[in-house]
């Protein structure tokens, strides 16, 4: 194969631009990472031996390590299962994998994306663990939706999820979690942390994600160059940083009392659901009465901690 010159203009073939590594292949896209136009072919090539070069480089698995893969039946998760499935056969890691993922009970979306999920599974051939919110925390996200409106629903989501996550992993008993996450991913994930404290809580995420796109349509190259800036971003020697340590109620990590994810449920069982959104900490002092009733009589979060499953 010719080596491919920085910078050179790909010859048109066939009514179309050359790959610029093989030369011998129509280009199927423009990488805006590099600006290369290369065929799909290329493309699953360098895309594949950039991943393996970042998990060698940073020394991410080391051989017998159990790993769980997040796998929600979206294309971000399939395509990490696939070429950790695939780069861990062809440089013989070592690692055991699985497919962990989450059910938030949400009907129409969620059990459509795990029939992906169970079909990745065959196809893979890599074990599957489901864990729902129901069992974790008594709720479906339908219920959620129910009391609280479609409102500040994501917030519970969101939070419950990244938990059942590491629950889910808990009960495998795995060393790693690896999530797959697209470049914008990352991108909004840079915005909001400079724009968090200046909107109030949940003002910001839509505009972030908006900002993207249009940033995207522009300059497809501005979503790296706002990956590259975050990684550059220091903290302050002064900065106090929050203090890891665990809920009260449920053993999960926590900078509070107790963790978001108790403190929502509190809320939910109480017939409350909006006592735990925003900035309101007022039930994270753990200062409250055990076995609190509910209207309809029936016991409160101390009956049933978030996450209650037997590890």
């Amino acid at each position: 194969m010719e080596e491919a010159v920085v910078g050179a203009k790909p010859k048109k073939v066939g009514g179309g631009r050359q790959c610029c590594l093989c030369n011998q292949r129509r280009a199927a896209l423009k990488r805006p990472k590099t600006l290369e136009q290369i065929c799909r072919e290329c493309f699953y090539e360098v895309f594949e031996e950039e991943i393996h070069q970042v998990i060698v480089d940073n020394q991410l698995f080391t051989p017998g390590d159990r790993v769980a893969i997040g796998a929600s039946g979206g294309k971000d998760s399939t395509v990490l299962a696939c070429v950790l499935s695939e780069l861990n056969r062809r440089h013989n890691y070592g690692l055991d994998l699985f497919l962990l993922s989450v059910d938030e009970g949400i009907t129409g979306y969620r059990d459509d994306s795990l029939e992906t999920v169970k079909r990745n599974e065959l196809q893979y051939g890599l074990p599957l663990k489901i864990v729902s919110y129901k069992d974790l925390y008594g709720w479906t996200m339908d219920e959620i939706v129910k009391m609280i409106g479609s409102k500040n629903n994501c917030t519970f989501c969101g939070v419950f999820r990244r938990q059942a996550l590491d629950r889910g992993a808990a009960l495998l008993k795995v060393d790693k979690l690896a999530t797959g996450h697209n470049a914008d991913d990352i991108a909004e994930t840079v915005l909001l942390n400079i724009l968090r404290g200046i909107y109030s809580p949940n003002a910001y995420r839509g505009f972030a994600r908006e900002f993207i796109k249009d940033l995207e349509k522009i300059r497809p190259r501005a979503i790296v160059d706002i990956i590259k800036s975050g990684e550059n971003f220091r903290i302050l020697t002064t900065t106090k940083m929050p203090e890891q340590g665990t809920c009260e109620r449920c053993g999960y990590i926590s900078s509070q009392k107790w963790c978001k994810a108790c403190v929502l449920l509190e809320g939910l069982n109480r017939g409350l659901p909006k006592l735990g959104i925003g900035r309101n900490r007022g039930l994270e002092n753990g200062h409250k009465k055990k076995d609190i009733q509910q209207r309809d009589g029936t016991k409160g979060i101390e009956s049933k901690p978030c996450g209650a499953l037997d590890f």
